[in-house]
């Protein structure tokens, strides 16, 4: 029999977890195993590894997706907010802080090289998520297949994500029905779980509840600013966005960063690379970058606030939007989790989503180092689309050097970001300095 902690166990437990949390997803995942399922005992390995599964499922940042699932599966729905906001507060207290500091420093030279350099870093970074997940991810020629054509698409052909990941799960979910030999995908035995009884209504009535709560700030926002608002836009955007991030932070970054730059011109690349080094130096998920964009969106375009309360406003609601959507997948569907997977064709679903979030993160990692490493970047057009082209003369040396230390101390000498961060922060400074 496991031991079921108390409601103060538990949120002490998440509050430490909140304030350690770095190292991204598969830190955080590890060290919430550690912690609940190797020291406490609170819940067993075949709860936290389906529990896991399941929110590889969901759209969302799986690692605050499993917190607020620890904190369902010991004390409902209340240990679920508590253990799901505490991984997530004080991560957002500081990007809040960065993000108000990097405004600060467009004014500031030394901050303007700290950020250069760990722009420059953030090159090693993604790269170095790129090989990890490919190499959990593309275990047969029919996944690799995939990842390079989900590449294409997103690279050349310009097609957006949303649909990506639509046409990955179908395409997942016939290999699933015809051919699950090309995914590797093991039969699954059918689930002897009893059905939930009552689980059509408790699941209707968890997105109702949660849909309000999740729409409120932009019922309010419509009521008193409209939808010509950059709040309205910063909401309706993240919001869309929180459903179709499958496959972690970086599966999602691309879409986002290019949006936001190209279609709402809220920031530069430039600037996104820096909201992402600022995102990895700060505990809980890495999709807090979003926040980042957000402030910057409401700071540029304040009216009839001042520019700070509407950096300030945007954040929240990003945040706020992001993450309300993760209690609602969680509550309403952790009580079905064992049904779940036992069909086999979500489990299809999310190998091929798996697969192709490989090429997404690709698309990622050379349009970041096109727009970090070159002060000019245009498109190149090739008949049946286009694809981004530096200007080869404008190559930044520095920024260049910066990044192939970042991948030396990754790579090399196995340093963690953080260290790696710093480092790149310090030389980008020294350099600026130099210059000046």
């Amino acid at each position: 029999m496991l031991p079921t902690p108390s409601l103060s166990e538990l949120t002490r437990l998440f509050g430490k977890i909140g304030l350690i949390s770095f190292g991204g997803p598969a830190g955080q995942i590890a060290l919430m195993h550690d912690e609940v399922v190797e020291q406490k005992q609170w819940v067993s390995e075949d709860e936290y590894l389906q529990a896991l599964n399941l929110c590889h499922l969901l759209p969302g940042p799986e690692a605050q997706q499993l917190a607020a699932w620890i904190g369902w599966r010991l004390h409902g729905t209340l240990g679920g907010l508590i253990a799901g906001l505490l991984f997530v507060i004080p991560g957002a207290l500081v990007m809040l802080g960065l993000s108000a500091l990097y405004v600060l420093s467009m004014q500031v030279d030394w901050l303007q090289g700290l950020f250069f350099g760990i722009k420059a870093a953030v090159l090693a970074i993604v790269l170095q998520a790129l090989l990890r997940i490919a190499g959990k991810a593309l275990t047969t020629p029919a996944k690799r297949a995939l990842a390079v054509v989900a590449f294409v698409a997103l690279f050349a052909l310009h097609i957006p994500f949303p649909l990506l990941i639509l046409a990955a799960a179908v395409i997942g979910a016939v290999v699933a029905w015809k051919a699950p030999a090309l995914f590797a995908l093991k039969p699954i035995a059918a689930s002897t779980t009893a059905p939930t009884s009552h689980w059509l209504a408790h699941i209707t009535k968890t997105i109702f509840v949660w849909g309000i709560i999740w729409s409120a700030p932009m019922i309010l926002i419509l009521l008193t600013l409209g939808q010509e608002h950059v709040l309205w836009k910063v909401g309706a955007f993240f919001s869309q966005l929180a459903i179709v991030t499958f496959g972690g932070a970086y599966a999602v970054l691309a879409y986002m960063a290019q949006e936001a730059v190209t279609g709402f011109g809220w920031l530069s690349a430039g600037e996104m690379a820096d909201g992402l080094g600022l995102a990895e130096t700060t505990p809980g998920p890495l999709i807090l970058v979003t926040q980042f964009v957000g402030f910057l969106a409401g700071f540029r375009a304040p009216d009839p606030f001042d520019a700070w309360t509407a950096g300030m406003l945007a954040a929240l609601l990003t945040t706020w939007v992001t993450f309300a959507p993760c209690f609602l997948w969680i509550f309403a569907i952790a009580p079905l989790m064992e049904r779940m997977r036992s069909i086999a064709w979500l489990q299809g679903s999310l190998a091929a989503i798996t697969a192709a979030v490989v090429g997404v993160i690709a698309n990622l990692s050379i349009w970041f180092a096109l727009h970090v490493l070159f002060r000019s970047v245009g498109q190149l057009d090739i008949g049946v689309g286009s694809i981004w082209w530096p200007a080869w003369e404008t190559l930044d040396v520095k920024a260049l050097g910066i990044g192939l230390g970042a991948m030396l101390m990754l790579f090399g000498l196995k340093w963690g970001i953080i260290r790696t961060l710093v480092i790149c922060a310090a030389a980008g400074l020294a350099l600026g300095t130099l210059a000046a």
